[in-house]
């Protein structure tokens, strides 16, 4: 009779635990740990996570002027970028990572940084001290402290112009929650944008508004790139000297530029040679021109026919066998003479013209 009783208690303690192991895995947050807290330049630590998004990219970096409460102040500019290292998270979310100890280009307090390179925005700091560096306070907060809130985003589209070469440009979309005991008005962002493994180019944005204790919104800054930008960039907010959000950004290549100087390479040769024909043809020295060519063609036309037409008129001579006397100069028949090559059909000598000469 007791186990009947035990039975649905033993049943449900299962399920709970799971739902429990559920729920807790589903809370769990990105954390990280270190295999020692103090080491000097040159040296190499252990860089533990665990809570990660599976199979997300990670950067892991050594941080001056940080602190796990108030975070990277900053930016990457306070990191020792080149000895950073990148790790992908196992389907757990956890990794194990060995990097090398450097010294950040600011003073300490220190952390090693550990954020997610694409997709969701997430970080970790654990507080780490770089034996022989300097130590310096830290820039004292004011009395409003702004955090972002929700994930920022990009939110535009490219016109025509950007695939000739026109800037992108985005609206960077974000909400923010006021932290702090006092009001926040106009409160001056700082846009950076960089692109491959280049430290971000910044630039100061002014949001028109106030942001009261407990009270959050949302705001919008505008993003702009170069001309003819292309390739893969990271987008970066900072307020108060501390970095807000990181959003990655795939530019895609204008190639309607591209078009453009394959067309100029063919169009203009061509139109370079047809010049050149055009100078050619021009500076090249003709004997004759064509009307006085077509005209001595028709007089040498005209003389052969007149010449061809006189011979088969001419009259034929006397039969060889013939008893008859030759008759003398006066009473042969008349004769008729071809015209000469050098004078037209018209203006040709007479065939019946004679040379007569006088009697003494």
């Amino acid at each position: 009779m007791a186990l009947l009783v035990l039975l649905p208690v033993l049943l449900v303690l299962p399920l709970a635990s799971a739902a429990t192991g559920a729920s807790g895995r589903a809370e769990a947050k990105p954390a990280v740990t270190l295999s020692q807290r103090q080491a000097g330049k040159g040296g190499d630590i252990t860089v533990k996570g665990s809570g990660w998004r599976p199979g997300a990219l990670l950067m892991l970096l050594i941080c001056g002027r940080s602190t796990p409460e108030r975070g990277v102040i900053g930016g990457t500019n306070s990191c020792a970028n080149t000895e950073g290292r990148a790790v992908t998270t196992g389907t757990d979310g956890g990794f194990t990572k060995k990097m090398p100890v450097a010294e950040p280009p600011v003073p300490c307090p220190c952390v090693v940084h550990v954020a997610t390179v694409t997709g969701e925005q997430a970080t970790a700091d654990a507080v780490f001290v770089v034996a022989g560096h300097p130590v310096a306070a830290l820039p004292k907060e004011t009395g409003g402290r702004l955090a972002v809130l929700a994930t920022t985003r990009l939110e535009g589209d490219s016109g025509i112009l950007t695939w000739f070469g026109a800037p992108p440009a985005r609206r960077l979309v974000f909400t923010v929650g006021n932290l702090g005991t006092a009001p926040v008005e106009d409160p001056v962002f700082r846009i950076g944008t960089a692109h491959g493994v280049f430290a971000p180019e910044w630039e100061e944005r002014e949001w028109r508004g106030t942001v009261g204790p407990g009270r959050k919104a949302r705001i919008e800054l505008p993003v702009e790139l170069a001309a003819g930008a292309h390739g893969d960039y990271q987008i970066s907010l900072e307020y108060g000297g501390k970095v807000l959000a990181e959003q990655p950004w795939g530019v895609g290549r204008p190639w309607g530029v591209t078009l453009f100087w394959i067309l100029l390479c063919v169009v203009v040769p061509a139109a370079v040679f047809r010049i050149g024909l055009a100078i050619v043809d021009k500076a090249r020295p003709r004997a004759v021109s064509p009307p006085a060519r077509s005209r001595r063609r028709r007089q040498a036309r005209a003389i052969a026919a007149a010449t061809r037409g006189r011979g088969a008129r001419r009259a034929p001579g006397p039969a060889p066998n013939s008893t008859d006397a030759p008759a003398s100069a006066s009473d042969s028949s008349p004769t008729t003479t071809a015209a000469l090559p050098w004078f037209t059909p018209d203006s040709a000598p007479s065939g019946n013209t004679r040379t007569t000469k006088g009697h003494s």
